[in-house]
């Protein structure tokens, strides 16, 4: 389970590397569209083919994008940093992260990872020792002062001489025999309240663990439906990239040819830029669900494998080792 943990913080900080490093892409970008918008509406200004407040537009574009690009460089340098210092890395070595985000719907059995939720969780198990031990204490409780006897019979001999060696030569018995009964009278009530208050401890834990199959049955429940939404969410992104690309490419040729203005030209690139990162997220929390879901379930529906010996299988291996 420390593993599993481990993999999913780290899986998010690579991730957040490098979404970090696509934004500072997607911003180098837009910085040379800008760069070259500028200089076209410049070169129009100049020959009064655009009025001067498509320049000082321009102008507020090309900042803008400057900027962006040195926030992202901070973001990206900060992600880096909390990555190596999670794999252990020096944090003056520079790195660089590669992934290939490509969508392949993964198919999910809910019964399959409901069943053996229950039967691998160790919070399940854990209850069923401590429902064992309630019922250990029950027994110890019930034998609180009950009628006992206790017979004690020993016989030794004691020897006595200078001589280790001949001490038992002349030994004197001494045979003992110890009788004692415990006879109880009155407990004021004692017996039935300690009987009572663990009874309300067993009910107790019964219906935690009731209650905590529901949990896991909810759980697992609620990111089926969540897998089953980002599988639609990202081909819905994907076809928005497409048309958004289209958008702009028709739109940049308005653009150069005086159609459009420099503030819808901004429009259509932030939208463009939007889309794109849009996409990536909503892959990366497809991804993310798919590994939440063998974390609850323990079971990793993309091979197809138990993630952890099945307990119940265990307990029987070892029952038959025991026996042999």
């Amino acid at each position: 389970m420390q593993r599993i943990n481990l993999e999913l913080r780290i899986t998010n900080q690579f991730y957040a590397v490098f979404m970090a490093q696509e934004r500072l892409s997607i911003s180098r970008t837009e910085l040379e569209n800008a760069e070259q918008n500028y200089s076209i509406i410049k070169d129009k200004v100049e020959v009064d083919l655009l009025p001067r407040s498509e320049l000082y537009q321009a102008e507020l574009n090309l900042a803008n994008a400057r900027s962006s690009l040195e926030n992202r460089i901070v973001t990206l340098e900060n992600a880096k940093e909390q990555l190596k210092q999670s794999i252990g890395m020096p944090l003056n070595e520079d790195i660089l992260v590669l992934a290939e985000l490509s969508f392949e719907p993964v198919t999910i059995d809910l019964e399959t990872a409901i069943e053996h939720g229950f039967r691998t969780r160790l919070e399940l198990r854990q209850r069923q020792i401590d429902t064992e031990r309630l019922e250990f204490d029950m027994i110890r409780t019930k034998a609180l002062n009950e009628f006992k006897g206790n017979v004690d019979l020993s016989i030794g001999l004691i020897g006595d001489n200078k001589d280790f060696s001949r001490i038992y030569d002349n030994p004197t018995q001494n045979p003992r025999v110890l009788v004692s009964f415990t006879v109880p009278i009155f407990d004021w009530g004692q017996k039935k309240a300690r009987i009572k208050a663990q009874q309300l401890n067993m009910q107790i834990n019964e219906i935690d663990a009731v209650e905590e199959r529901k949990d896991i049955e909810l759980d697992i429940r609620q990111t089926y439906r969540n897998i089953l939404n980002q599988q639609n969410q990202v081909s819905l992104a994907e076809q928005r990239v497409l048309n958004a690309q289209r958008t702009y490419d028709l739109n940049t040729e308005r653009y150069r040819n005086g159609e459009l203005s420099g503030m819808e030209m901004s429009q259509f690139e932030e939208q463009l830029s939007d889309v794109k990162v849009s996409r990536l997220e909503t892959l990366i929390e497809y991804k993310t669900e798919l590994l939440y879901m063998k974390i609850i379930s323990l079971y990793d529906f993309e091979k197809n494998v138990s993630v952890v010996p099945d307990l119940s299988t265990l307990e029987t291996n070892v029952r038959i080792r025991n026996k042999k």
